[in-house]
């Protein structure tokens, strides 16, 4: 290829672009990817006319750059079109599906199965996880509530308390599982809480908040679990604590207690504790004992026995672990951590180690594994 050629053509070849309407600067970035393209080209594919094909390749880059250019300019008007950071609007065509898809004609259970994998983007494994079912019998859910909401039509929005519960089973998958959906459902919620007049509504954004504002000290830098007490409570995220706290309280006012405002007061005592040690445990015990009454969900039954096992002393809560199903995610993790507060670390350690390999994520079973691994190490 004759180098001397190409500069003697690259003049003409970019007066030429300029005469086409091209801006000197854009033009010359152009015929320089032109002349780069000649030099990969020709050696093996010469032109029959050099200054023809420089002029077509620099064009074409031309028209690319100028096409990118105006796509990018097009993203960042849009950018500037957004409203700014605050409190969302009350109109969003996200929670209005929300509300489609609990469809009347759907029990709340599946309406709410629905709604997660069709709206809220979780796979059925972790619509069954949340549910304590089999994935199969999950899958079986999905498919009966598609099949009855196929004949009929979507016009007719399902209740706020169906709503509310796929918004809370979103915030705890994009809390702690594979997709991060937790700063979504804490935008729709405080949409929904603002929207209506709804003790609920305000309790499930004041326990998303709470939950949240400890999400950067949830886990170390290289992944691991850290549990509640070992957190740096000076990383917490006081502002969004202030403002659950200021909600949940206007909503316990009302009188009208339900079980997100429960949630959300269990979670302001921790919130409010400067260390782990001066933890109001009492306090909380009596809050489970109030969520018992108002779900009697095996789940709340098991945090209750940790509650105690704080409150009354590590035999207490093994008791009220006692009376609970032991095929119960996470029943064998929290008997580890009563025998271990019990004194009975060889114990501690075996259950640390069965509950590992039942742990329902990696990042859970290493940490399990850790667990076991320390006690064993000092026997």
């Amino acid at each position: 290829m004759n180098e001397a050629l190409i500069r003697s053509l690259t003049p003409g070849v970019l007066g030429i672009l300029v005469r086409r309407g091209a801006d000197f600067a854009a033009a010359e970035d152009a015929v320089q990817d032109a002349l780069v393209e000649a030099v990969r080209v020709w050696p093996t594919d010469p032109p029959r006319d050099p200054k023809g094909w420089l002029v077509t390749v620099a064009w074409r880059r031309f028209l690319d750059a100028t096409r990118a250019d105006a796509a990018r300019r097009r993203r960042e008007d849009r950018v500037d079109e957004e409203p700014a950071p605050g409190p969302a609007p009350a109109v969003d065509d996200t929670l209005q599906l929300y509300f489609l898809c609990a469809h009347p004609s759907l029990t709340p259970a599946s309406a709410v199965a629905l709604t997660l994998r069709a709206v809220g983007g979780l796979t059925t494994r972790q619509i069954a996880q949340a549910y304590l079912v089999p994935e199969a019998t999950m899958a079986q859910r999905i498919s009966r509530a598609k099949r009855t909401v196929s004949g009929v039509r979507l016009d007719q929005p399902g209740d706020v308390a169906t709503v509310l519960r796929v918004l809370y089973l979103v915030f705890n998958e994009g809390y702690s599982g594979d997709v991060d959906l937790a700063a979504e459902a804490i935008r729709l919620t405080r949409q929904l809480a603002a929207a209506i007049d709804h003790p609920e509504a305000a309790g499930l954004l004041a326990l998303m908040l709470l939950h949240h504002a400890r999400r950067a000290t949830r886990t170390a830098p290289d992944g691991s679990l850290v549990p509640l007490a070992e957190q740096d409570r000076g990383r917490w995220d006081t502002e969004s604590i202030a403002e659950g706290v200021e909600i949940l309280q206007a909503a316990l006012a009302r009188d009208r207690l339900g079980e997100f405002q429960a949630q959300a007061a269990i979670a302001a005592l921790h919130a409010d504790a400067p260390t782990a040690e001066e933890t109001d445990w009492v306090q909380i015990v009596e809050w489970y004992d109030e969520l018992t009454r108002l779900t009697d969900s095996p789940v709340v039954r098991l945090n209750r026995a940790v509650a105690v096992g704080e409150a009354d002393g590590p035999r207490a809560g093994l008791a009220a672990l006692a009376a609970l199903d032991s095929a119960l995610p996470r029943h064998t993790a929290v008997a580890a951590y009563l025998h271990e507060r019990d004194g009975d670390p060889a114990r501690a350690a075996r259950l640390y180690a069965e509950a590992a390999h039942k742990a329902p994520t990696l990042a859970e079973r290493d940490h399990l594994t850790r667990q076991a691994a320390r006690l064993n190490a000092r026997r």
